[in-house]
């Protein structure tokens, strides 16, 4: 199944979830060394702000190292995407709630949810990879409404912290690979709720 990746060229959108990012890293490497073009696209917030979790610049530098790309950050640079038919496949992950709102609304108005819209347009896949506190809350409703959309496949999900955070939802990202095999053959991996 993991041999469709060999060869396509993937978009990797981060956004806001910025204590989720130092773990992508190796998920990235896995995709890049399982064949795949990688091309990092940053939210405004990804790309400009330093947390305590890491500095954007190097956010910016380890996906340089892994990708060989400098990221897609502006909206003039993420426009292209959709009449060049840049990319086979445009993951993001991690999705922050934001994100997923304004997905499910049609607001094209960053970096990545321009790269989604541009993507989709040719009917190609988008894999979604959910981390929000408020997924079973205030998200659920974009959620829903994503996982009823035309060519968007979710990454596996669950609740991370069921009694501190009870409405929190976090994807399973190790089976971001195997998520992107089914999409790209236009199926949602199975089981969409992970159990672990």
């Amino acid at each position: 199944m993991l041999e469709r990746l060999r060869g396509a060229k993937a978009g990797w959108a981060l956004t806001g979830s910025f204590c989720t990012i130092p773990q992508l890293f190796d998920q990235i490497s896995s995709l890049k060394e399982a064949g795949c073009e990688i091309f990092p696209i940053l939210s405004p917030s990804v790309s400009g702000l330093d947390t305590r979790f890491q500095s954007a610049e190097s956010i910016q530098a380890r996906l340089f190292e892994i990708t060989g790309k400098l990221p897609i950050e502006t909206l003039q640079q993420a426009e292209p995407i959709g009449p060049k038919k840049l990319l086979d496949v445009l993951v993001v992950l991690p999705a922050t709630g934001n994100t997923l709102a304004k997905l499910a609304a049609g607001i094209a108005d960053t970096s990545v949810t321009l790269a989604v819209k541009a993507h989709l347009r040719n009917e190609r896949p988008v894999i979604i990879g959910v981390s929000t506190n408020d997924g079973l809350s205030g998200n659920a409703k974009s959620i829903g409404i994503l996982l009823n959309t035309r060519n968007i496949y979710f990454v596996p999900f669950f609740q991370d912290d069921p009694i501190g955070k009870t409405r929190s939802l976090v994807c399973h990202a190790p089976l971001v690979k195997e998520t992107i095999a089914e999409a790209l053959n236009g199926r949602q991996i199975q089981p969409l709720l992970y159990r672990g």
